[in-house]
């Protein structure tokens, strides 16, 4: 059997390490996630490890004809209790639904992705911040993992620390945070940060736009001016 403190990597990393394709998109995830800048990539490696487990172990019980009593029915109801407990399928899912679930599902499902959801932290990356210097709790127990996988039942006792300054409702971080919030644009998937930008500030840029003559030097200027001020 050997040691168990000599067990083997439960990550496995790319079976090919210059794919192009595979590249653009680890590196799109890691900043859609704010994941780690160095070693961003193996936070998405493990969890496809840990999803090409689950559809591994479906796949398995999908195949069989026996699972409709028995050991292996039980073996496949708490597969998807399982799953279910940890926000990964949804009520009354079943076994086939296991191979849906994607590597977002399970980033979406970590601690720094829920701490932002919920409204507690500007931005993704700001959210990892928090987290490892202690702002954030679930419960009573102080959370520094930004990859913890939070359960459905732990998502409504997160919150700021006791010993965080940021609990605090009028700490000027707390009060930012409602501006953000207010801002934030409704589509889930946009997860930059969002600007607060002046309604005058953007008219004044459309009327300077709109009475500045039209020529092909000035169109890429104008253009340009319009999206900054309008993002």
């Amino acid at each position: 059997m050997g040691d168990p403190k000599f067990a083997r990597p439960k990550t496995r990393t790319p079976t090919h390490p210059w794919k192009q394709a595979r590249i653009d998109e680890e590196h799109a995830l890691k900043e859609k996630y704010g994941l780690k800048k160095v070693g961003g990539m193996k936070e998405i490696w493990r969890e496809k490890s840990a999803l090409r487990r689950h559809r591994n172990q479906a796949m398995k019980l999908i195949g069989r004809v026996d699972t409709s009593e028995g050991h292996f029915a039980r073996e496949k109801a708490d597969l998807v209790d399982s799953l279910h407990r940890r926000g990964l399928l949804p009520e009354g899912a079943g076994i086939d639904d296991v191979l849906q679930i994607n590597v977002e599902h399970m980033l979406s499902r970590r601690l720094q992705s829920v701490v932002y959801y919920k409204g507690l932290a500007p931005t993704m990356r700001s959210s990892r911040n928090l987290i490892v210097h202690g702002h954030i709790s679930i419960g009573d127990q102080r959370m520094t993992v930004p990859g913890y996988h939070v359960l459905k039942e732990e998502e409504e006792i997160i919150q700021y620390s006791t010993n965080s300054p940021f609990e605090d409702s009028e700490h000027q971080f707390r009060k930012d945070m409602e501006v953000v919030l207010q801002a934030r644009v409704s589509d889930e998937d946009d997860v930059a940060p969002v600007r607060v930008v002046d309604p005058e500030f953007v008219d004044q840029v459309k009327a300077d736009a709109a009475a500045a003559p039209v020529t092909e030097d000035t169109v890429p200027e104008e253009t340009g001016s319009t999206e900054e001020g309008e993002n």
